[in-house]
């Protein structure tokens, strides 16, 4: 079978090549893969701004049909619709995954970095990880599980949007447009921050019910027009998703005093915060890194219940032998979620 791999650590070293296709063991599942998104830390991987085990296939935003099951695995049966969650290997000892919190696990292996991933007709994966796609909701969009859990783990879980909170968002991309549908469903006021690269990505966020589009670089002042679109000092809750360090500081500026900071973009190496600002605000700042299962369990509820549009996000749809095609379309910030296809694009 076709797959995307990182063949070597070094920036770029990945090709389409052919591999085996895999086989369950016990305890494990094979999915046969309809579709599988293209996310920022593929890109990261491809910059070698993240830490893989090579040679190794990429990919970890999918969902899928089972095709096999391994000794020992019971509730599911070939033919299932399945979308699963990334970690292959967990210890379970640790203090984090003993609090439920495997995400932070120090041993953690997840597909698409440490062990093969979803960026390939088949995909191998503990049965424990699969959750089932309610038959309401398309394998595309059931997809986009993955990065909406992370959201969910953010925006709810972690950062605790809440009604009535000024919410400022940074990168119009998928997380941050999920971010946005979150926060609205929550009952928040949104404001989605970008840039004249984001043109397109801005109009979307309004689509999807953004209250206010800024755009950085068409203002004179963004802290200005963040009080005048609030009518408040600030923002309550302030969320970065673009990964680009202006965008830190800017939210610092616009939130709150006793406000709260929400990272959830991954710069990829360190930078400059003025630590300053959150001592002098009062800030509340919190971190967030990928999912837990109850975030999954909230994701595929809130897109059954088309409470989030995720296939309003694909824009893109690419068989796995263009994946050098997806990868440009990417790192151009064209469109917005771009899907690999590994039995074909429409």
């Amino acid at each position: 079978m076709l797959a995307v791999r990182k063949t070597a650590r070094g920036i770029g070293n990945i090709e389409v090549l052919d591999v085996p296709e895999p086989k369950a063991g016990p305890g494990q599942v094979v999915i046969e893969v309809d579709s599988s998104g293209i996310c920022g830390t593929d890109l990261h991987i491809y910059l070698d701004e993240f830490e893989t085990y090579p040679p190794v296939t990429i990919g970890h935003e999918t969902a899928g049909t089972v095709v096999e099951l391994g000794p020992g695995v019971s509730g599911w049966t070939v033919g299932d619709r399945v979308t699963t969650e990334t970690y292959f290997y967990t210890c379970g000892e640790c203090p984090p995954c003993q609090q439920g919190r495997p995400n932070l696990c120090p041993r953690r292996r997840s597909i698409g970095s440490k062990q093969d991933g979803a960026f390939a007709r088949y995909l191998l994966t503990p049965a424990a990880n699969l959750h089932r796609v309610p038959d309401e909701l398309d394998l595309e969009s059931a997809a986009l599980t993955e990065p909406l859990a992370c959201t969910v783990h953010g925006v709810l879980e972690t950062a605790g949007v809440r009604a009535g909170d000024n919410v400022a968002i940074t990168g119009p991309g998928p997380i941050g447009l999920l971010a946005l549908q979150l926060a609205k469903v929550a009952g928040a006021t949104v404001a989605m921050i970008g840039s004249n690269q984001d043109a397109e990505r801005l109009r979307l966020a309004k689509e999807l019910g953004a209250d206010h589009g800024i755009n950085v670089q068409e203002v004179g002042n963004v802290t200005e027009s963040i009080t005048d679109a609030f009518k408040a000092d600030g923002a309550d809750l302030v969320i970065e998703c673009s990964g680009a360090p202006p965008a830190a500081k800017t939210l610092l500026d616009v939130a709150r005093r006793g406000g709260r900071f929400c990272q959830m973009g991954l710069y990829g190496k360190p930078i400059l915060l003025d630590q300053d600002a959150v001592c002098y605000k009062e800030l509340v700042v919190t971190g967030t890194n990928a999912s837990v299962t109850t975030a999954w369990t909230r994701a595929l509820k809130l897109l059954s219940e088309k409470k989030v549009n995720a296939q309003g996000l694909i824009t893109h749809r690419f068989p796995i032998e263009h994946w050098d095609k997806a990868l440009e379309v990417v790192k151009g910030k064209e469109g917005v979620k771009v899907v690999l296809k590994p039995r074909g694009a429409d």
